[in-house]
C-alpha cells in the first residue's frame, strides 16, 4: 500500500467528499490529529499511513468520533480500493475507546487553533494546531519513541511550549511511573530545566 504525502492526502479526502455526493450522505467535519495534519499544515516534510480522527464536530460541538458513520466508514473502504491506500487509512484510532485522546480530555484552547479546510460540500476538515501537535508528540514520545521523538523535535517546541505539554500530560497520567519517564525523556532532548520544575 502506497503511503500518503501531502498530495494522497488531498486527492483522498476529496474523493470522499465526492463519494458523499455522489451517494447523498450526510456532511462530516473530521478533527484530525497526527501524522496527516502535520503534513496538511506543512509542518512537516514526510508522508504517513492513515489520517486520524480525534473528534467529530456536530453543532459546533467536538463529539467523540464511535462508532464512525456508516456512510463515511464505506466511502473510505472506496477510496482504499481506488487509491490503493491501506484498509484503514482512515480511522478514528487516537479517540476509540475510553483511553483514548478525545475522551480524557483535550488541551484547553483546542478548538480555537484549529485549522479549517473545506473539500466540497459534504466533507470538512479541521487541523489541529501547532501547539496541540506538540502535546500529543510529547506524550507519544515518552509512552512509545520511534517517529513520535522526530515529529516533536521538527516542530521545534520552546521551553514554555513543553513545560505546558508536559503539565497536560502529567494530568492524563498521573502515575509515578509516567513522570518518571517524562522526565528522563525531557533529560534526554536536553531540557532537563523543564523536568526540575515538574512535581
Amino acid at each position: 500500500m502506497k503511503p500518503i504525502d501531502i498530495t494522497e492526502l488531498e486527492k483522498a479526502l476529496q474523493l470522499v467528499n465526492d463519494i458523499l455526493v455522489f451517494r447523498d450522505g450526510d456532511p462530516y467535519h473530521l478533527v484530525v490529529c497526527g501524522g496527516s495534519a502535520l503534513i496538511a499544515l506543512g509542518l512537516v516534510a514526510r508522508a504517513t499511513k492513515d489520517v486520524d480522527i480525534l473528534a467529530l464536530k456536530k453543532h459546533d460541538l467536538l463529539v467523540a468520533p464511535t462508532p464512525l458513520p456508516q456512510d463515511l466508514s464505506t466511502a473510505s473502504l472506496e477510496v482504499h480500493k481506488h487509491l490503493k491506500l491501506p484498509e484503514d487509512w482512515l480511522n478514528n484510532g487516537p479517540s476509540s475507546s475510553e483511553g483514548g485522546l478525545f475522551q480524557l480530555g483535550l488541551p484547553s484552547g483546542l478548538e480555537q487553533r484549529l485549522v479549517l479546510k473545506k473539500y466540497g460540500e459534504k466533507l470538512t476538515v479541521s487541523f489541529i494546531g501547532r501547539l496541540d501537535q506538540i502535546f500529543f508528540k510529547l506524550w507519544a514520545a515518552v509512552d512509545q519513541g520511534g517517529y513520535h521523538i522526530e515529529d516533536l523535535l521538527a516542530l521545534s517546541p520552546t521551553s514554555e511550549e513543553l513545560l505546558l505539554a508536559a503539565q497536560w500530560s502529567c494530568e492524563k497520567d498521573v502515575s509515578a511511573g509516567y513522570l518518571l519517564m517524562l522526565k528522563n525523556f525531557l533529560s534526554e532532548i536536553n531540557h532537563d530545566h523543564i523536568a526540575d520544575r515538574l512535581a
